[in-house]
């Protein structure tokens, strides 16, 4: 069961990455295309909203793959004394109750995001490109939904015994 929970976990690291880098490049490549275009005094006028979600987008990938990591922000004072005083099995409760706090609190992230995608539906207007602003603004539940899921797989993947460094004294 935890070898196909971790091989789930791999692939949403995967296509994070994958996205993110060709977010970048995207961004990069549009930017840069655009300053060019400056030159000759003339522009495009979907290229800069364009980047701006794409830099949003990237934030979103960048705290899915930081989450997989566990590189995110986080202030680990209890944990860190658990460890020095070799509280292992304590300190992975913690670490359990830790992602379901943030689970919960992810829950009612994207449902208020959710209901901000509904709102900008209702009186948003046309972005760029034909594109509706509600449509962009689907990064946000989306990417919330992407750390919650890679949380509960940390939190899932967290109960296998071959995993639980924590558990033994280093």
């Amino acid at each position: 069961m935890f070898n196909g929970i971790k091989k789930i976990d791999n692939l949403v690291d995967n296509i994070a990455s994958y996205l993110l880098v060709l977010s970048v490049i995207l961004m990069l490549f549009l930017s840069v295309l655009n300053i060019f275009l400056r030159w000759g005094n003339t522009t495009i006028f979907w290229i800069e909203p364009l980047v701006r979600h794409l830099v949003f987008l990237s934030a979103f990938l960048g705290g899915v793959l930081a989450t997989g990591r566990r590189n995110h922000i986080g202030i680990d004072i209890i944990g860190r004394w658990l460890e020095v005083k070799k509280y292992y099995k304590l300190r992975l409760l913690v670490e359990r109750l830790i992602y379901i706090i943030s689970i919960i609190t992810l829950y009612f992230l994207i449902i208020s995001s959710i209901d901000f995608m509904k709102s900008e539906a209702q009186y948003g207007r046309e972005a760029f490109l034909g594109i509706h602003s509600s449509h962009l603004v689907g990064i946000i539940p989306v990417g919330f939904s992407a750390i919650l899921l890679r949380i509960f797989l940390i939190l899932v993947l967290s109960f296998d015994k071959k995993n639980e460094s924590l558990d033994k004294e280093v």
